[in-house]
């Protein structure tokens, strides 16, 4: 099943500490406050009518979307039991040595069923979907099945010695499916009670299109404006209908909201051209998608408008490979290969472990924060290669050749990569990917210069999950970035993964990490 929504309160979500004093809520507002009792008050103004009650990042509101895949993993898994479980009752005698004649109308039944939920949509659980008319589709398509598996009894068997066998089939099925959907429904429900399926948006331009949209927007209840943000702050008011202006468009850029909205949208007129794509130029630096909200013509376009914003089902699990199936499989990638691959190196992890611990005075482990996906802050495990005192959190200094910090221990797991092998953790936690952009340290430095400032793009590679080893690691970016140059090209490097990204591109990368990095002499680790 999906991995477990956390619960933040909006503070938690803004300061990534869990904690916002007064003056952390002065500076996020841009507002004076000099008593607790003002800062209540104007914090409840900064955050708007859309607080949501539970705060999820992108990663977790994705993650919910995809159980879909997972419904449909175990409904196919308890069709295929009942199946076997009635054709072997059925059977008169081994289920192995049973005539396919006998065993095929029950097949054909299964695959009915299996294939109509599926591309008939029984797995979007689409927002104000009655839990009563979706088992009523239910239950209709196993009665299609049933159909087929007693004409197709009767064909094949010449009479009807099975009806009761098939009946029975149909019946089981029945109930089960109509039990899984009650439980589907009733976990959807709370998820978007919750509001783990309900988008959150942010808005450029404090404008009449703008003020419309939440309007609207407060009616409807399934969008969640958190906040405004323009540049022309001199002519903007504090608030538009309750949802506050947070700043300029380049505030937006390193707010710490980020991590939470799933989508930008312009709300300026889109006959500005040179407004517009200057503003896409600026927000491209974000791995957020843009949307310009064009002024709708009447109350039925502005409607159609929202739909398309605040559409939110879980994701579709039929048709060509989509950004969200394509994102399943690679979470079901991780889970296993994952925890095979945890189990198999426990014993190497907990050799190194106490060789860390015998070689120099400290933690076995490091912590650091990293990028995550969508600009979240992630804490990424690895086994302690420098000296305790030296230990450099964010990588304000790049490790050099023969760098003094590193240990005798430290040497070899960081030459070898076995440095990274906690990092599992963080593939099982579902933070990071066996496959994908090496994570960051939040605020490295390539010279002087922070990092991320130094490449347009550099935040593209920030949607997908960050990976243990990576389309750069294996062409030869790997390590410390010391020029404006190094940087470029693992950009490019990530950004041509995130865009070719597939099942048989991960295993072909994780077969030659290993050989690659051992022979790259070249490389600083």
């Amino acid at each position: 099943m999906p991995e477990a929504v956390s619960r933040h309160s909006f503070d938690a979500a803004l300061s990534g500490t869990g904690v916002m004093d007064a003056q952390g809520l002065q500076a996020l507002a841009g507002a004076a406050v000099s008593t607790p009792e003002d800062v209540a008050v104007e914090g409840a103004a900064r955050r708007g009518p859309f607080r949501p009650e539970v705060w999820l990042n992108a990663r977790q509101r994705h993650a919910s979307r995809l159980a879909a895949h997972y419904f449909r993993a175990f409904d196919t898994l308890a069709v295929i039991g009942v199946t076997l479980l009635c054709a072997w009752a059925a059977a008169p005698g081994a289920l192995i040595h049973t005539s396919v004649s006998q065993v095929l109308p029950f097949a054909l039944g299964a695959a009915t069923v299996l294939g109509l939920m599926r591309s008939l949509g029984r797995y979007r659980f689409a927002r104000g979907q009655k839990t009563a008319r979706h088992l009523a589709a239910v239950a209709t398509m196993v009665l299609a099945g049933a159909a087929v598996t007693l004409i197709s009894g009767w064909v094949l068997a010449g009479s009807g010695t099975q009806t009761t066998a098939h009946l029975v089939w149909a019946g089981l099925i029945l109930i089960t499916l109509n039990a899984l959907h009650i439980g589907w429904s009733d976990l959807v429900g709370r998820w978007r009670a919750s509001g783990a399926l309900t988008p959150n948006i942010v808005l450029v331009g404090a404008t009449r299109h703008a003020e419309s949209l939440i309007r609207e927007a407060l009616k409807r209840r399934d969008l969640n404006v958190l906040g405004i943000f323009d540049d022309r702050l001199a002519r903007s008011p504090r608030a538009i209908e309750g949802v506050p202006v947070l700043g300029t468009a380049d505030d937006l850029l390193t707010h710490k909201m980020t991590p939470y909205v799933d989508r930008i949208v312009l709300a300026i007129d889109p006959r500005a051209e040179a407004r517009v794509r200057e503003l896409n130029a600026r927000l491209r630096t974000l791995p957020h998608e843009v949307t310009v909200l064009v002024e709708p013509d009447g109350a039925a376009e502005t409607q159609s408008a929202l739909d398309r914003l605040a559409a939110a089902p879980l994701a579709d699990v039929q048709g060509p490979a989509d950004d969200d199936r394509r994102a399943f499989n690679k979470r079901l990638q991780d889970m296993i290969l994952g925890l095979i691959a945890l189990v198999l190196l426990a014993p190497v992890m907990a050799v190194i472990a106490l060789a860390i611990r015998l070689d120099s005075p400290g933690p076995i482990f490091f912590r650091q924060r990293r990028h995550g996906f969508n600009h979240e802050e992630i804490v990424v495990w690895k086994f302690r290669s420098m000296k305790q005192e030296s230990a450099d959190a964010t990588a304000s200094r790049q490790v050099t050749h023969d760098d003094d910090r590193v240990t005798r221990i430290g040497r070899f797991i960081r030459k070898t990569s076995l440095d990274e092998l906690p990092q599992l953790l963080n593939v099982i936690a579902g933070e990071m990917s066996l496959v994908g952009p090496r994570p960051h340290a939040i605020g490295m430095k390539t010279g002087h210069i922070e990092s991320a400032r130094l490449v347009a793009d550099y935040a593209h590679r920030h949607r997908i999950k960050p990976g243990m080893t990576g389309w750069a690691a294996v062409n030869g970016s790997r390590g410390p970035l010391h020029t404006a140059q190094d940087v470029r090209r693992r950009v490019q490097l990530d950004i041509d993964y995130v865009e070719r990204q597939s099942l048989w591109m991960d295993l072909w990368i994780m077969a030659i990490t290993v050989p690659v990095l051992l022979g790259d002499r070249a490389a600083i680790r």
